[in-house]
């Protein structure tokens, strides 16, 4: 009896750390492929105050420690905005990411990102690139986040690299992957990109981009995803199989989530976090919260599908600004929302 329970729970750890041991998702999806699943999951372009290039929600890192113990690798990650995604899924190492907006300015912003990703080898060679500088010498696999950014702030800015990196880019998107972005939406990625060679680490005057990625949580560790190349290359990896897909979406909207819960159904997949930001508050303020609260009660979830939520900081409210993070139950809180 004692070596059938043995056998038994070596069985369930293995299946539990394997990370497709009950999903059917693609291991990569075809340029096509990623292409169509954008638009059938994506809705109309939609409108938010601000272009919310970077962040501004320094506390980011703090629940992780947590988040990781809720979450298996192998499930799917859900998020919103632009790159704190990055560091939640080099974290969570899902099998899929999904990143809704509700302005298709993010999408654009995702794909630059994407095609960054592909282009660079290593951490150095992608904020070369992000930030348009000259990479400096000695820079290697070991190097921390913060020697690596303290080195690049030393360097100015290139025109010819900025100009020679947004055709990359552009080449990236349109010619090697066949993307079909007009002339308006390419228009879009430069002006994306030229904010970060004008702006450099200040494309958010605070939280700077060295700001985001040298902080540190509690314990003091560094867990941006450019604070290794380990954490790096998971999302990398993620992006040159084509499995980061951006969508245009309302979280109170009709089509959006429900079409990525159908999808995730059929491939019997299964939710491990979903990052709200404080989305929640406008969704509040416009009457939207039991259409969200619906529509997350159709993704596939298990008692770890955890909610990575913005709180003011000032107590553990559910809706406002601030740095703060929290985490919550999905299935728990939407549980009485079918």
């Amino acid at each position: 009896m004692t070596r059938r329970v043995l056998l038994a729970a070596c069985v369930f750890a293995v299946l539990a750390s394997w990370p497709h041991a009950a999903s059917r998702l693609p291991a990569h999806l075809t340029d096509r492929e990623f292409w169509q699943l954008s638009a059938d999951f994506s809705e109309q372009d939609g409108y938010f105050r601000s272009d919310n290039l970077t962040s501004n929600e320094l506390g980011f890192l703090n629940v992780i420690p947590e988040l990781v113990s809720h979450t298996r690798p192998g499930e799917v990650y859900l998020g919103v905005g632009p790159e704190q995604n990055y560091t939640y899924i080099a974290a969570t190492r899902p099998a899929m990411a999904i990143i809704f907006d509700i302005r298709r300015g993010n999408l654009l912003l995702q794909l630059m990102y994407k095609a960054m990703f592909e282009l660079s080898a290593s951490r150095a060679d992608f904020v070369s690139m992000l930030f348009s500088r000259p990479r400096p010498d000695g820079l290697n696999a070991e190097t921390s986040v913060t020697a690596l950014f303290d080195a690049f702030g030393g360097i100015d800015r290139s025109e010819d690299r900025y100009a020679a990196n947004t055709e990359a880019i552009l080449a990236q998107l349109t010619r090697k992957h066949g993307f079909a972005l007009s002339q308006q939406e390419q228009n879009g990625i430069r002006n994306i990109y030229r904010a970060f060679f004008e702006r450099g680490y200040a494309v958010r005057y605070s939280p700077t981009y060295a700001d985001l990625m040298t902080t540190t949580d509690r314990a003091g560790a560094f867990r941006s995803y450019l604070a290794s190349e380990s954490a790096f290359d998971v999302v990398r990896d993620l992006e040159r199989a084509n499995l980061v897909l951006p969508v245009v979406g309302d979280f109170g909207g009709p089509k959006a989530i429900r079409t990525v819960a159908a999808y995730l159904k059929s491939h019997g997949a299964t939710v491990g976090a979903f990052y709200l930001s404080n989305v929640e508050q406008y969704l509040a303020q416009d009457g939207k919260m039991t259409a969200f609260c619906r529509s997350v009660a159709t993704l596939p979830l298990d008692s770890g599908s955890t909610f990575i939520r913005s709180t003011s900081g000032r107590g553990s409210g559910r809706f406002g600004f601030g740095f703060a993070q929290s985490l919550g139950s999905m299935q728990g809180e939407t549980k009485d929302c079918h």
